[in-house]
């Protein structure tokens, strides 16, 4: 949803009616998560995905049916029988979807605009009725009041995790929470590439350096937010979640080293640390000389990044985003052609919920 809010906003503003597709639940190896979304205007343009190509032409024709009852409904598709042609997920998994119009959606103006702004809110649906829940109020209803109390209280800790998934009598909760902070520390050529890989995955991207010269808007144009300051004064002042991931390519001790001292005492999902593997021994001996424990430096990803041979900024990004991916998500880092196991597993929630 958030890949089409601005589309959203837009046909809003133009007084354009709209039906939207989310992706409920998914088994085997759908193609698309829980929350991917799909919308198709009363004028027939579409926004977003939900599987790839594989049932996007039924779900434009289910649209325009949700369009003209103003009714939501559901939709399922599994693999193909006959016809890879045929509606269905050429993959082998299952998607399950629910199909919405605009006017069956509670406070979709106020839900669009936390969502384009990264506040926080979740949608509560069943086909026909919606509750969204707010940090400081809940509007709407699904229909029945011990159901809508039940599904607040399991709402909002969804809404306190950034978690989505199906509970309780079949209530699709949706979350929409602030993107995840990518912190990256040292103004420095790979720097710029962390930082443009970082925004096209979604993160919040913070460039931090001591250095003014080098901390500017022309080099580093995928920022959301530049900071001059010394990186762990920066870092200790800052919020950092479960959901954050720290890249430190100062490779220079004056910074790393009280960086680090900092970094590994803050529940940041990710930290690596640039640098080669003597600078990396180094790194180490200074750390434990700080009395930092063994258990907090054996967080450290460093030299930062998965070995994939990489050589300029660019692909040195892409191995790091592929190292903090992993991690996120409990992949091994191997191919895919080598292993037989699911191509998505547990870890990245595409088994049935």
């Amino acid at each position: 949803m958030r890949d089409i809010v601005d589309g959203l906003l837009a046909w809003r503003a133009a007084g354009i009616r709209f039906a939207v597709a989310t992706v409920v639940r998914t088994w085997k190896s759908a193609p698309r998560q829980p929350g991917a979304a799909m919308a198709v205007s009363e004028h027939g343009e579409v926004l977003g995905s939900v599987s790839g190509g594989c049932v996007e032409g039924a779900l434009y024709a289910a649209a325009e049916e949700a369009l003209e009852s103003g009714q939501a409904l559901r939709r399922t598709y599994g693999v193909s029988d006959d016809d890879a042609f045929d509606v269905g997920l050429t993959c082998g998994g299952t998607i399950e979807l629910l199909v919405q119009p605009d006017v069956a959606m509670t406070s979709l103006d106020a839900v669009l605009a936390a969502i384009r702004d990264g506040s926080p809110v979740s949608v509560a649906s069943v086909p026909d009725r919606q509750l969204v829940i707010w940090p400081d109020r809940v509007e709407g209803s699904l229909g029945e009041h011990d159901l809508d109390h039940r599904v607040k209280l399991e709402a909002s800790g969804m809404l306190a995790q950034g978690t989505t998934g199906v509970i309780e009598q079949e209530v699709f909760v949706q979350t929409y929470v602030s993107p995840p902070r990518m912190i990256v520390f040292g103004a420095i050529d790979f720097a710029g590439a962390v930082a443009r890989i970082g925004r096209f995955l979604g993160y919040h991207v913070t460039v931090c350096d001591a250095r003014g010269v080098f901390a500017t808007a022309k080099r580093f144009p995928d920022a959301h937010e530049l900071v001059v300051d010394w990186p762990h004064r920066y870092l200790a002042s800052t919020t950092v979640d479960e959901r954050t991931v720290l890249c430190v390519l100062t490779h220079d001790p004056k910074f790393d080293i009280p960086l680090l001292e900092v970094a590994l005492d803050t529940p940041a999902r990710y930290i690596g640390a640039m640098g080669s593997r003597r600078t990396h021994e180094d790194r180490l001996v200074r750390l434990r000389e700080l009395g930092v424990p063994y258990e907090k430096i054996a967080r450290l990803r460093a030299p930062i990044g998965l070995d994939l041979g990489a050589r300029t900024p660019e692909e040195t990004a892409v191995a790091i985003a592929a190292e903090f991916i992993r991690e996120a998500w409990g992949g091994t880092g191997r191919s895919l052609s080598e292993l037989d196991s699911p191509i998505h597993g547990p870890a990245g929630q595409p088994v049935e919920a």
